[in-house]
């Protein structure tokens, strides 16, 4: 049975990715790291937790020894508005304690699945049908850190034999965790506020496409990477996923359905519709489906209606 260790524990994608984790290896066999933040509730009743600052390397390798882990979900990172806001924390979160975890894992051998993201592309890659092995030069720190992430997990794979894997995320959508800097957290958000207010006022403009995945969608993407046959991975770091796309007015409309009277307008937030322009509208995800049998479960027709479904119980 897999020993495993989660690093950003309590994020969004993090919290409900250890819960996963639990219900497939059992609860005794995943351990919830976190930095400062104690997990709560079902997070913390369910399974074991460590505080892990990943930028301390002490730290990584204690929690590994003590539970003698095997494999690493390492999340923990600075997402995309908050690093263009404090680059220097966003190089230290996503590059340094990236840096700790891969040495780490080399010492005690340890497989590592390391996310990417859709802003490791740049706005001189191709937007549409993004390919899986294109250019690369994005303009934000965020986008810098997750290139310079996939470049290094790469080589520790060549190097030292290191089993490192990793997917490029689209926008996560989830009913459980509010998301936490993103420049996708509208599509999140949207759903919330066309329960409570009935209307939802959007930061990135008509005609903005991003590729976006439901959450539980995000978690089979990250555990059956994990357990794909490493013979059949051509690539490794990071296979581009998607669900679907779409642009806030899209969204809106498919709210409608189920919200008649749900109103959109726009207060336009020029620094992260700068960052969103230097994202693709849609990925070329073939190589995953090729590899390793990547295929969503979710359109936005039915991840709509699960997130109103969930969310007007939860908001009620």
């Amino acid at each position: 049975m897999k020993k495993i260790l989660v690093t950003g524990g309590v994020g969004q994608i993090g919290s409900e990715l250890v819960m996963e984790l639990r219900r497939v290896y059992g609860a005794e066999n995943v351990v919830c790291g976190v930095n400062r933040t104690q997990p709560g509730g079902r997070l913390k009743e369910s399974g074991p937790w460590e505080i892990v600052n990943c930028t301390e390397a002490r730290q990584v390798a204690d929690v590994v020894k003590k539970y003698d882990i095997d494999t690493i979900y390492h999340l923990a990172a600075i997402l995309s508005a908050v690093a263009e806001a404090k680059p220097n924390l966003a190089w230290n979160v996503n590059i340094n304690a990236l840096y700790n975890v891969l040495e780490v894992a080399r010492e005690a051998n340890c497989a590592v699945f390391t996310p990417s993201s859709i802003g490791a592309f740049g706005s001189s890659t191709p937007l549409d049908n993004t390919p899986q092995d294109t250019i690369q030069r994005p303009s934000t720190m965020y986008g810098v850190t997750k290139v310079a992430g996939e470049l290094l997990c790469d080589y520790y794979y060549k190097r030292f034999g290191v089993d490192t894997r990793g997917v490029r995320y689209p926008g996560i959508i989830s009913n459980e965790t509010l998301p936490g800097g993103g420049t996708t957290d509208y599509a999140v958000e949207i759903y919330y506020e066309a329960i409570k207010q009935k209307k939802y006022t959007c930061n990135l403009p008509a005609g903005t496409f991003l590729d976006m995945m439901y959450m539980p969608d995000a978690l089979k993407a990250a555990i059956d990477l994990m357990e794909a046959d490493p013979a059949k991975l051509i690539h490794r770091n990071a296979f581009n996923v998607t669900a679907m796309s779409f642009d806030p007015e899209i969204i809106a409309a498919e709210i409608k359905k189920h919200i008649p009277e749900f109103v959109l307008d726009y207060n336009v937030d020029k620094v992260k519709e700068g960052i969103a322009n230097s994202w693709p509208n849609s990925m070329d995800d073939s190589a995953a489906r090729a590899e390793w049998g990547w295929e969503p479960s979710y359109d936005l027709s039915a991840m709509t209606a699960d997130m109103l479904e969930v969310l007007g119980k939860k908001l009620k």
